[in-house]
């Protein structure tokens, strides 16, 4: 089993070119699923592996509690993992046909008000370094709706503050081009100015985002930054590191913005997964209805 895995990731690395992220998820699903095959339902070679084998194996974790969005992506994965032994004719037939993806859960993302974001960007402290450039890291994300993956990752000659964009990378090593507001700008030009040299020591390296180290922020770093700045702002929704990316194409759409557009700087691939936001803003429409109307 061991030696197929390999080979399939060696397949995603060298003739798929997918990043390390993906073909560590990759690698990561499998292992799961193979692990199951078998330590639980005791089959030792590939080609033993039937459909009913793959059946049991979501249905154990549908009763691990996994959501139906991550059983999809596990099918997608070992579906793709199949098809690949297949075409190498390790097997003579894809179990995985015939297999339905699970139907999605109707759970929207969580988005802050727009008076939230602003008590969770006015939280850090610009006295200090860090608080300079958590600022900075915050004012980004909602300015852009970037990942933080993103985040992470993007380098100084990504920042064209006085051009009013950046250049970001994201899945599948795919360029585009975000505008960049004047707050965000001003943030991020306190923080090159001030900040970074300070925090940076000396360390050589063209990352934006570094931490007390001198290092690049990882994205384990930027969470527990987040945590005690939602901490602070006293904010009693629950955050995670995609809030603000959530909360910046929800505002975009509920003050006008153009679909294709919000698609286009979110970087999704289909515009289905873009279009879960406008769900998003009509539940918020009927709750400020509810709220305010006096017949309501």
């Amino acid at each position: 089993m061991e030696k197929h895995l390999k080979a399939f990731i060696q397949f995603l690395i060298v003739e798929k070119g997918l990043a390390t992220n993906s073909t560590k998820a990759y690698e990561k699903d499998l292992t799961t699923y193979l692990t199951f095959v078998v330590n639980q339902a005791g089959i030792q070679s590939v080609e033993a592996i039937q459909k009913s084998t793959i059946l049991q194996f979501l249905k154990h974790l549908k009763e691990l509690g996994r959501a139906s969005s991550s059983l999809t992506r596990m099918l997608s994965t070992v579906r793709s993992f199949h098809q690949f032994m297949q075409r190498e004719s390790i097997i003579s037939h894809d179990p995985t046909l015939h297999i339905e993806s699970p139907r999605p859960d109707k759970n929207l993302p969580k988005v802050l008000s727009t008076s939230e974001v602003e008590m969770l960007l006015e939280a850090p402290d610009e006295r200090t370094p860090l608080g300079m450039r958590n600022k900075a890291m915050l004012e980004l994300l909602y300015a852009t709706g970037i990942r933080v993956t993103e985040l992470c990752t993007m380098k100084l000659a990504d920042i064209h503050l006085h051009m009013g964009f950046i250049r970001c990378i994201g899945k599948g090593n795919k360029e585009r081009i975000i505008p960049l507001g004047q707050v965000a700008s001003e943030s991020l030009e306190k923080y090159l100015q001030t900040s970074r040299p300070k925090l940076s020591k000396k360390q050589d390296h063209d990352f934006l985002f570094v931490n007390h180290h001198g290092r690049s922020i990882s994205r384990q770093g930027f969470w527990k930054v987040l945590k005690q700045i939602s901490k602070d702002a006293r904010i009693e929704k629950e955050l995670t590191p995609h809030t603000l990316r959530h909360s910046f194409a929800t505002h975009l759409l509920e003050n006008g913005a153009d679909l294709r557009a919000v698609q286009e700087m979110l970087g999704h691939a289909d515009i289905s997964t873009t279009q879960i936001y406008t769900h998003v803003t009509k539940v918020r429409m009927k709750e400020v209805y509810s709220q305010y109307h006096p017949r309501a």
